[in-house]
């Protein structure tokens, strides 16, 4: 496990995650601190963790607002994929596999 110093709120904690996790770990910090500050700034301040709860509920409403204009959004605003997608996805990995393989094999042996 990884860990990472992130400051919420100007405070300190240390966070385990999986390796390679930590950039959207401290993205997430980001997002959640921006919230903190703006409530010590308002407030002042005041319990950890009722610093954390009130800027989580707020990141919340951020996204439940984010959703559902995305539900309510025309359908020519939303991003729009070929429904042969997933199957032309599938193909390329057989066929990245196929090489990936025949690379192997014409690699010698140590």
């Amino acid at each position: 496990m990884a860990e990472v110093e992130i400051r919420i709120g100007g405070r300190p904690f240390m966070v385990a995650c999986q390796p390679g996790e930590e950039s959207y770990l401290e993205s997430a910090a980001r997002l959640l601190d921006a919230e903190a500050s703006a409530l010590v700034q308002q407030l002042g301040k005041m319990p950890e963790s009722q610093m954390l709860l009130m800027a989580g509920l707020m990141l919340a409403d951020k996204t439940a607002g984010l959703e559902e204009k995305l539900r309510t959004a025309p359908a020519a605003a939303r991003p729009s994929f070929p429904a042969d997608l997933a199957d032309r996805l599938d193909a390329l990995a057989e066929r990245a596999e196929a090489v990936a393989a025949e690379v192997e094999e014409s690699v010698p042996a140590p």
